[in-house]
């Protein structure tokens, strides 16, 4: 026979568990507010390194790039405010939407020669290496 502790308050547990999956998603984000992080590419080819980010809905204005040392930071803060009027009542509503996401730039990049462009909701970032870390062909006779 195997012995089992008596813990009354092991229910409770579970019926608040279960209230909690159900009702949680509707109390735990508000519709108007989310912290959206983009879907973000990075590739590297001989000349450099490029970086693209989805960003639908924003603006080149609404973006902030920032290269600190060897860290390159994306973010944004978009707010919105709408209101609507009819006969007998007022709705208003606010909606913002903000992220930072950074990353470490690669030491063989030149800096001074990174570039962006923001076309259709598509940040394409430029990244290249520097002439020095580029791989260069060697020919080598063999006698």
């Amino acid at each position: 026979m195997d012995m089992v502790k008596y813990r009354p308050d092991r229910l409770l547990d579970v019926i608040d568990n279960s209230w909690d999956r159900f009702f949680g998603p509707f109390f735990d984000v508000a519709p108007f507010k989310t912290d959206r992080v983009p879907a973000i590419d990075v590739k590297e080819n001989d000349g450099g390194y490029t970086l693209e980010a989805e960003l639908p809905g924003m603006t080149d204005k609404d973006l902030e790039l920032k290269l600190e040392g060897n860290l390159l930071t994306l973010s944004t803060k978009k707010s919105e405010e709408g209101e609507e009027k009819k006969e007998n009542y007022l709705v208003k509503e606010r909606r913002s939407c903000s992220f930072v996401r950074s990353f470490v730039v690669p030491e063989d990049v030149d800096a001074e020669k990174i570039s962006a462009e923001f076309k259709n909701g598509l940040l394409t970032l430029s990244l290249p290496k520097a002439e020095k870390a580029k791989p260069k062909m060697l020919e080598i006779k063999v006698r």
